[in-house]
């Protein structure tokens, strides 16, 4: 009797295992995905970020104007919180996932349960490594950090001593920014301090600091993100040294110090477009259109003279 036993207890495992890949019957959709009834679910590395939070606005006004859901859930920056929140919007019973990963390698796992299940997943400003995204909608992070570095040779001149200030490891974004300040930095720049401040204001402060003191020749700083550009400023005016900043993505904050001539630039984003292109592409995806695989959303390098108006 056991050795009848013992294979069909482990093939009734199997049959629960393969069962829970699927949510509740209450949680399926029974949407007609030309109907317009459609329910999006929008996972965000963090709502404390102002880039962000238009980032979701942009998701949420292109939602209501086309008379759909959004259920909106914040990772509070925390990896592991965000594939749970991502199971949740699975359990929910959404038609498609707008996912902004926390960390770009992390996610793929909640990627993947997305994808066994049939739901199909976009990316929003930072990509995951593996699983099925039907597009990645993003600024040219890369062009972006290219821009940066091409601005500090053109206002200080090669060979300046640059610092940089590297968004949250594992981000895509922190990458692609890096690599492409690096394309002119190396052959143009002497990057002499590198370091991590997790595309936050108060750290972009400490560790801005931290380099001031240990590189007193540092002539100008590249931040990933403008929280972390106006810490670091912040530093710069305790230190009492003339130093360049430029950030990256153009937000208010940010945008208000460089008319104020505090901030000397921004490589800007347009995060509500991105958000607004993300749904779009979600209604083409359920519709069964096919999508680019990469949506681009153009950049601009904002400066004092043409955030004032005087360029």
């Amino acid at each position: 009797m056991r050795k009848i036993f013992v294979p069909f207890m482990s093939l009734f495992l199997v049959f629960l295992g393969a069962c829970s890949l699927q949510p509740p019957e209450w949680a399926k959709s029974s949407v007609d995905h030309d109907s317009g009834d459609i329910k999006f679910g929008l996972s965000v590395s963090t709502l404390n970020n102002p880039f962000f939070v238009s980032l979701r606005d942009g998701v949420e006004k292109e939602a209501a104007a086309q008379g759909m859901e959004v259920v909106v859930v914040d990772a509070q920056n925390d990896a592991a919180k965000q594939i749970n929140d991502v199971e949740d919007l699975i359990q929910q019973g959404v038609d498609a996932l707008l996912i902004n990963p926390t960390d770009s390698s992390a996610i793929s796992t909640a990627v993947q349960s997305a994808n066994s299940l049939g739901i199909p997943v976009i990316t929003l400003d930072r990509s995951a490594e593996k699983g099925e995204v039907a597009t990645l909608v993003s600024s040219d992070n890369e062009k972006g950090g290219e821009m940066a570095a091409n601005y500090i040779v053109e206002q200080l001149g090669e060979g300046a001593k640059v610092a940089e200030l590297e968004g949250v490891p594992g981000a895509s974004a922190t990458r692609e920014r890096g690599a492409g300040f690096h394309n002119i930095a190396d052959e143009q720049l002497d990057v002499v301090a590198k370091q991590t401040a997790n595309f936050d204001r108060s750290e972009g402060l400490t560790t801005m600091e931290n380099i001031l003191q240990g590189n007193p020749e540092v002539k100008a700083v590249f931040a990933h993100n403008d929280e972390m550009a106006l810490g670091a400023y912040e530093a710069i005016m305790s230190s009492g040294r003339d130093i360049l900043v430029v950030g990256f993505d153009g937000n208010e904050d940010a945008l208000n110090s460089i008319k104020e001539g505090n901030l000397s630039a921004t490589v800007a984003q347009q995060p509500e477009e991105i958000g607004k292109l993300a749904v779009q592409a979600g209604i083409d995806v359920l519709q069964g259109e096919e999508v680019e695989t990469s949506m681009p959303v153009p950049l601009k390098l904002v400066t004092e003279g043409s955030a004032t108006g005087t360029e």
